[in-house]
C-alpha cells in the first residue's frame, strides 16, 4: 500500500482543488440544512417580542471565592435583586446561596399597553474547605454585591502546615 492511499487527497487530477461537498455529499445537505433553519428563526428575532435573549437564559449568579490562612470569603454578583428575596444557609460543609429574581416592567400610553415579566431562581451550593466558625460569620448585601466572610476556628488555622521546598542539583 502506497503512503499516498492513506492521506486524503484535496486535488482532483486535473490540479483543481476539490471541495468538500464532492468529496462528501451530505456535508453540502448539512450546510444546506443549516442554512434553512437559521433563516427560519431569524425571523424571530430580539425585536419581534420586544424581549432580549437573556431573559431566556438561566439565571445564575458570578461567585467569586477566596481563602486566606484566617477565613474564606465569598461575593456573589446578583444585580437587580433585594436581600429579601435572598437565602444564605449554613452547613457544615458547605454554603447555600438561593434567591428569587423578578422583574416586571410596564409601559402605558394612550393608545397602548405593554407589560413584561420575567422570573428566575438560583441556587448555589459552595463547598467549603475547613471548619467555618458560625457564631462570627458576617453576611453583608450592597449594591447588588453580596459578601459573606466565614472565619475558620482555631482548630482549622492550626490544622495546616508550611512545607518548605527544597532543590537538588544533579
Amino acid at each position: 500500500m502506497n503512503i499516498r492511499d492513506l492521506v486524503p487527497s484535496v486535488w482532483r487530477r486535473s490540479g483543481v482543488p476539490v471541495t468538500r461537498e464532492e468529496e462528501e455529499p451530505f456535508f453540502s445537505l448539512q450546510r444546506e440544512m443549516n442554512r434553512l433553519f437559521d433563516d427560519f428563526f431569524r425571523g424571530f428575532d430580539d425585536m419581534s417580542f420586544g424581549l432580549s435573549r437573556d431573559r431566556f437564559r438561566a439565571f445564575s449568579p458570578s461567585v467569586d471565592i477566596k481563602e486566606n490562612d484566617k477565613e474564606v470569603l465569598i461575593k456573589a454578583e446578583l444585580p437587580g435583586m433585594d436581600e429579601k428575596d435572598i437565602d444564605v444557609n449554613l452547613f457544615e460543609d458547605r454554603l447555600t446561596i438561593k434567591g428569587e429574581k423578578k422583574e416586571e416592567k410596564e409601559d402605558k400610553g394612550s393608545d397602548y399597553y405593554h407589560m413584561e415579566s420575567s422570573y428566575g431562581s438560583f441556587n448555589r451550593i459552595i463547598p467549603l474547605p475547613e471548619k467555618v466558625d458560625t457564631k462570627k460569620v458576617e453576611a453583608n448585601f450592597k449594591n447588588g454585591v453580596l459578601s459573606i466572610k466565614l472565619p475558620k476556628t482555631e482548630e482549622a488555622k492550626a490544622k495546616g502546615k508550611k512545607i518548605p521546598i527544597q532543590t537538588t542539583k544533579e
